[in-house]
């Protein structure tokens, strides 16, 4: 028992001297982990370890929370609230807010109402200008001369809209033609062609139908897996653009075909697709900006 109590103790002292040993050869080396890790901590204090964010020194804590209460219209005058800056204006304004909102005494709130009642006055000089300018430079900002909000110019509106629809349709029918693609499975198609039929006799169009499920070359031609599609094609031309796809009334598809047929014409492009032949050259027409090369930011004698 005695020679086995003396070989455990000698056991221990063994491992014991060989985690000193490991130790104090590590003892660098954790050294500069501890260095490292502590330096990403106090490199991201946003972070740190569980998202803990040591709090404010007492110093600089009573410090904010006295420039907080500083807070005050005192130092301005009414010139320079009026022409502040308004990422300044609106700092003060959030600033005031808060501050009447955490001390609601008749001072902080009335300091706040004051500025918010700046702020109202110069939105609404801020419109009143904007309205000058739009009315005096009509022909630039206001739309209202192509798109009226009183009922007779909107029905003088509706009318031109139609009116230029109803014409490109009807001259075009001589050398477009629309492709009506349908399958058997489809509950839709039947409800599409019976619309088609008011379309054909109002227009005196042709239309193919092709059903992908026979005709398989020509749905993989046109890329057509979804029925019922109607597809505008121009003769004699490698031209097509899809109408629809689905069931659609009889005035939307006029108005579908009106711009696809304009498109393929080459008489729109994308950034005029919805706009009509009447609107050109008016605020209404995105780029007729750049075509009159006007500045009128530039004042002329």
């Amino acid at each position: 028992m005695t020679f086995s109590i003396k070989l455990y103790h000698s056991g221990n002292s063994k491992k014991l001297a060989g985690f000193l040993l490991l130790f104090c050869l590590l003892l660098p080396v954790i050294t500069v982990l501890a260095e490292e890790t502590g330096n990403r901590f106090y490199g991201d204090t946003k972070h740190g370890w569980f998202w803990y964010e040591d709090p404010l020194p007492e110093e600089e804590l009573q410090e904010e929370i006295i420039q907080r209460k500083a807070v005050s219209l005192n130092p301005y005058s009414i010139d320079d609230i009026w022409n502040m800056h308004p990422d300044d204006f609106q700092n003060l304004l959030n600033d005031l807010q808060k501050k009447a909102v955490q001390y609601p005494n008749e001072q902080n709130i009335l300091e706040y109402l004051s500025m918010q009642d700046v702020a109202r006055r110069k939105a609404l000089a801020y419109t009143n200008v904007a309205m000058y300018v739009t009315q005096k430079h009509s022909d630039l900002f206001n739309v209202a001369q192509v798109y009226p909000s009183a009922r007779p110019g909107i029905t003088a509106r509706v009318r031109m809209q139609q009116n230029e629809i109803t014409q490109t349709i009807a001259t075009a029918g001589n050398n477009h033609a629309l492709i009506f693609f349908v399958s058997p499975s489809c509950g839709f198609c039947e409800q599409q062609a019976q619309i088609l039929a008011y379309f054909t006799d109002k227009y005196k169009w042709s239309i193919k139908i092709v059903d992908i499920s026979r005709q398989i070359q020509a749905a993989s031609r046109f890329n057509i897996t979804t029925t019922p599609t109607l597809l505008l094609v121009k003769k004699g031309e490698d031209k097509s653009l899809t109408v629809s796809t689905g069931v659609i009334t009889l005035s939307e598809l006029e108005r579908k075909l009106y711009r696809s047929i304009r498109y393929l014409q080459g008489n729109t492009q994308g950034d005029h697709f919805l706009m009509y032949d009447f609107e050109r050259d008016t605020p209404l027409d995105p780029t007729s900006i750049l075509k009159k090369g006007r500045q009128p930011w530039i004042k002329t004698d």
